[in-house]
């Protein structure tokens, strides 16, 4: 009886010991199992992660601000060329359009609430509304165009090596003053050319010290009034008549903008007007060796993109100067200011028409 208890005893252990191993065996198959699908599924999920984060960098909308120091058709062209070239690069963008209405306070609130929004970029379409800008932030990258000098007005250090966060295009070829004054000199041998502009525009005041510069030689002399804003440009115009022969309005933002008045007062006196830009011509500008406005706010806007996908920062990006200039002529404009023609403009210019304003 006692060795048949025994033996009762020894297979009963021996057979908790082998179901012990069993259960054993069965949660290290488990857990291996359970080890191979957790892997699996974590390698699925970063794969999903991955591609989203692909589908949302291809989604991203960028945010820019957009900073003018006044609306009129030159300045209107380069914001227009700045957004179709981030257009055919197919970004998507989200524009903050403003403008300064010509005041310089305006044009600082307008930066500092750019930079207070966080946008990605900031797009200075003139000199002081670049100003501004780079008084605002460090650390926003921003794209400037419109500007006529941007070493003498503080924007950058020289255009070969731009300050950190700027960078752009140039409103003015470096010959274009130049050869301004060699088409007066050569069609209106002594004149006296009466210059109007904002003392306030540095833009304005590194122009007219360049024809100051270009005068110096020839037969040609200068004589000048400033303003202070757009309201004042008539007057100025008017207090010019008697000593000036040609009119040379310059890129000066305060006077395009009110740039009919100065053509009425061209065209009541008989003084051909010279202007600094082709849109000033078709406004009713006599002559112009301008450059188009649209291209250069293309280009600049192709630095934008450049910028916003990481390819470049504006410090690798050096400050460029119109790729070309034009004689652009307005026939009905010179005809209107008692300009006497001259056959060697049917070769050498660009005719353009006035467009009447809608």
């Amino acid at each position: 009886m006692k060795k048949n208890l025994l033996l009762l005893l020894i297979i009963a252990f021996f057979s908790v010991l082998v179901l012990a191993a069993c259960g054993t065996s069965n949660e290290t198959d488990n857990t291996n199992g359970g080890s191979g699908s957790d892997a699996e599924e974590t390698e699925v999920n970063t794969e999903e992660e991955t591609e989203e984060e692909e589908a949302a960098s291809e989604d991203e909308v960028y945010q820019i601000g957009a900073t003018q120091i006044v609306e009129h058709p030159s300045l209107d062209a380069a914001y227009e060329g700045f957004q179709d070239a981030i257009a055919d690069a197919g970004l998507e963008v989200d524009y903050d359009f403003q403008s300064a209405q010509n005041d310089q306070n305006n044009a600082t609130t307008i930066a500092n609430n750019f930079v207070a929004d966080g946008v990605d970029l900031i797009f200075a379409n003139s000199t002081p509304s670049a100003q501004s800008a780079l008084q605002a932030t460090s650390d926003i990258p921003i794209l400037f165009t419109s500007v006529t000098d941007a070493v003498d007005s503080g924007l950058v250090e020289s255009l070969d090596q731009p300050g950190d966060n700027i960078t752009g295009v140039l409103d003015l070829h470096p010959d274009s003053v130049t050869r301004t004054i060699e088409f007066i000199d050569n069609y209106f041998e002594g004149a006296t050319i009466g210059l109007v502009y904002s003392a306030g525009e540095a833009n304005s005041v590194a122009q007219i010290e360049a024809v100051n510069e270009a005068v110096e030689g020839t037969s040609l002399s200068t004589t000048e009034a400033t303003v202070g804003n757009s309201s004042e440009v008539q007057q100025a115009t008017n207090s010019l008549v008697g000593d000036a022969d040609v009119f040379f309005i310059i890129t000066d933002n305060t006077v395009v903008s009110a740039l009919e008045t100065v053509v009425a007062v061209a065209e009541e006196q008989d003084i051909p007007l010279i202007v600094g830009e082709p849109d000033s011509v078709q406004r009713g500008g006599f002559a112009t060796f301008g450059i188009d406005y649209h291209t250069i706010g293309y280009r600049t806007g192709e630095m934008a993109v450049e910028v916003l996908t990481g390819d470049k920062t504006t410090a690798d990006i050096p400050v460029e100067v119109p790729p070309s200039m034009q004689l652009f002529i307005n026939k009905e404009a010179a005809e209107a200011q008692g300009v006497e023609w001259n056959e060697d403009w049917d070769e050498d210019a660009e005719f353009l028409e006035t467009t009447e304003e809608e």
